[in-house]
């Protein structure tokens, strides 16, 4: 056995045991006042994840160095494979997604638990409770169910093992040069998008633990929200970072032309954001008002389930995706978890049911936080017809024992007008006030907006476009666009007025002082652009497929695409690649040549379509090699499409996540702080 192995394991087991140690300790300091218990919970927590990055270093030793006797290094890399993509094959594949995964939670545990808590002394236990439970209920599956230092010979099923495999002296056998990564895990966006997805997952504990503390300790005041709300924030920046690279891997890798196909394994990535989402938008009402404090507490308990119901989902087999892992045992063990920890969080919010009573009362329907309620309650229709979505197939097997499928038609169609009404008021919520309301005055100050989106409306209609859903979607955009730029110029002219500076500078001190409130309008207005790309695919995109010799050509729309070489080859790390040559003319001037290839993974006898792109303002060209005959001259079959407005959806994003780190950039704060290091951590792990 590896010294790194023997390391790992080691440290793997004491890591467990610091955990489980961590909330026994602090939940009997918390029951018979004994703050040195208290303290001990709080340095075990500490304690994983030095341990846990031990025990990962262990595991990427192994992966670098090839030993492939150990069950997970042979499954998920081959000696070809170069370093970097050995290393990403730490999350290539069950165990290391589950070590990796608790390695982050642990690392974010720690933070929380170094902050400095005089203030929050007795928000600890609770903390260190729900932080310890979720870290020894991860780390038991990994020791114990699914342990990434288990090698071969340790297989209850010897039938298991492949033809590939050979003797090794005494002991049973193992593969000589590994099986290699799954070849779909090899593009750059899926080297980054499970650990930004991972990151924010558990990012999202946090707000959960101090929402529990609050609930256990017996305050009531709004102050588990503050301490809650940053942390909330980075799990939500991370969440749609991982949301966004997925979308791009979609794009680039598989062959279809899209870049979300409402697959289950994406949907469970998207239902923690929609409530993530709601809830952020409410505790702003929370901190203004002090309203709505049980329902922020029933919504971060919401956004902790789903959490662990999208790993769940993607671990347990009992879906079919591109995304999930293989069949296994933990699926059980996973919702058994969801189940007591829905059922035992929604008891504590009983208890203190009466306690969080708030006095305020809301204002009128066209006040702030009305609007943030309505805004609230159609993220959570959305995140119920994606609930229901993903698990209506699973209820039907089990009630009939016939497979049944929900495509993406049923989530386009039940969800668009949820969509269009979150746009609706992303424009008008902005422009009302707390506690109070003018209808008057709101409508001056919507008349312009209004105006001028009705002008966006006419000029589609002369520019052509007919289609109702894009004249409506198109003019929500433009409102939420005008009412946007509209509040960052108001904000600036009052401060040119009253500092007698330049646009520039206004607009920089503007954010800077007030970076929530700007930071999220950057975030409606990366909306706007997504939103703007989103109605150009689904709405006008087109599509052909044809089989042409060599010197023929395809045509779609004002395009032609030119079939003009051929080539077949091997690569030295084991692929067989077929690269298509094509001329790209755009009203016959030619405008670029595309390389659409096929690359076919040897050793795991799976292919991967890489398209070719030509992108520009208007939308995407977009061509795949779906065939060709034994003679490449003979012929080739490609299938095209016109992506309209595509780039719209991809630069919206970078706004978006923009908007999101301008609004989450830390205060001078310890636990500010300490996001602030596990960020630059999250970036570093990014460039990996």
């Amino acid at each position: 056995m590896s010294q790194a192995g023997e390391v790992g394991l080691a440290a793997l087991a004491l890591a467990l045991g610091a955990s489980v140690y961590a909330p026994v300790a602090a939940g009997y300091g918390r029951l018979r006042n004994k703050p040195a218990w208290i303290e001990s919970g709080r340095r075990a927590l500490l304690a994983v994840w030095p341990l846990l990055s031990l025990a990962l270093a262990g595991l990427i030793t192994l992966l670098l160095t090839g030993h492939f006797e150990y069950r997970y290094v042979g499954a998920v890399t081959e000696r070809s494979l170069p370093a970097t993509l050995k290393v990403t094959a730490l999350w290539g594949g069950q165990a290391g997604s589950l070590l990796f995964w608790s390695w982050l939670m642990s690392g974010f545990a720690g933070a929380v638990a170094l902050r400095r808590w005089d203030r929050d002394r007795d928000y600890l236990p609770g903390v260190i409770l729900v932080c310890g439970i979720t870290l020894a209920f991860f780390l038991g599956m990994t020791a114990l169910l699914e342990n990434p230092f288990a090698r071969w010979w340790e297989l209850a099923d010897g039938a298991q093992i492949a033809s590939v495999f050979q003797p090794h002296g005494s002991l049973p056998l193992f593969p000589v040069d590994g099986r290699g990564l799954n070849p779909l895990l090899r593009h750059p966006g899926m080297i980054i998008h499970p650990p930004m997805l991972y990151l924010g997952f558990v990012s999202f504990v946090i707000p959960f633990a101090f929402a529990m503390a609050a609930l256990i300790s017996g305050r009531n005041d709004d102050r588990w929200v503050r301490l809650a709300r940053r942390w909330a924030l980075v799990g939500w920046l991370f969440l749609s970072l991982g949301l966004l690279l997925g979308g791009r891997w979609a794009y680039d890798v598989l062959g279809w032309g899209g870049y979300w196909g409402w697959d289950p394994v994406e949907i469970a990535a998207l239902m923690p954001w929609l409530s993530g989402t709601a809830f952020l938008h409410s505790v702003m009402v929370e901190e203004k008002r002090g309203l709505l404090k049980r329902w922020n507490t029933v919504l971060i308990v919401l956004t902790y389930c789903l959490v662990v119901f999208g790993t769940f989902l993607t671990r347990s087999g009992v879906l079919s995706s591109v995304h999930a892992f293989a069949q296994s045992a933990i699926g059980p063990l996973f919702f058994g978890y969801i189940a007591l920890a829905f059922l035992a969080s929604l008891g504590l919010v009983m208890w203190r049911w009466s306690e969080w009573k708030t006095e305020q009362e809301f204002g009128p329907v066209l006040s702030r936080e009305s609007l943030f309620l309505f805004n609230n309650l159609l993220f959570l229709g959305i995140l119920v017809v994606c609930f229901w979505g993903v698990v209506y197939p699973l209820l039907s097997e089990v009630a009939t024992g016939q497979k049944v499928t929900v495509g993406p038609a049923f989530y386009e169609r039940a969800t668009a007008p949820l969509w269009l009404a979150l746009l609706l008021l992303m424009g008008v919520a902005p422009l009302t006030a707390y506690g109070r309301s003018s209808a008057r005055a709101l409508g001056r100050l919507l008349r312009l907006p209004i105006v001028l989106a009705g002008a966006v409306v006419g000029l589609l209609i002369l520019s052509g476009v007919y289609h109702p859903g894009a004249l409506l979607g198109g003019g929500l955009a433009a409102f939420v666009a005008f009412v946007t730029l509209a509040e960052f110029w108001r904000g600036a002219a009052a401060r040119r007025q009253r500092h007698a500076e330049s646009w520039g500078t206004a607009t920089l001190a503007l954010i800077a002082r007030n970076r929530r409130r700007y930071g999220g309008y950057f975030v409606h207005l990366g909306v706007v652009l997504m939103a703007i790309g989103i109605i150009g695919v689904e709405l006008f995109q087109t599509e052909t497929q044809g089989t042409i010799a060599q010197g023929e050509s395809l045509r779609l729309g004002r395009y032609r695409m030119l079939y003009e070489s051929l080539t077949e080859f091997d690569t030295a790390d084991g692929r067989n690649v077929a690269r298509a040559v094509v001329g790209v003319f755009r009203d016959e001037r030619r405008v670029g040549t595309l390389a659409p290839r096929r690359d076919y993974f040897i050793q795991a006898q799976q292919p991967m379509t890489i398209p070719g792109a030509r992108s520009s303002f208007e939308g995407d060209f977009y061509v795949l090699l779906v065939g060709w005959k034994p003679i490449a001259a003979e012929g080739a079959t490609f299938k095209i499409y016109w992506n309209p407005l595509i780039n719209f959806l991809w630069a919206g994003g970078f706004v978006f996540l923009l908007g999101t780190l301008v609004a989450a950039w830390p205060d001078k704060e310890p636990e500010a702080a300490a996001i602030q290091l596990l960020g630059r951590a999250a970036a570093g792990v990014s460039s990996s």
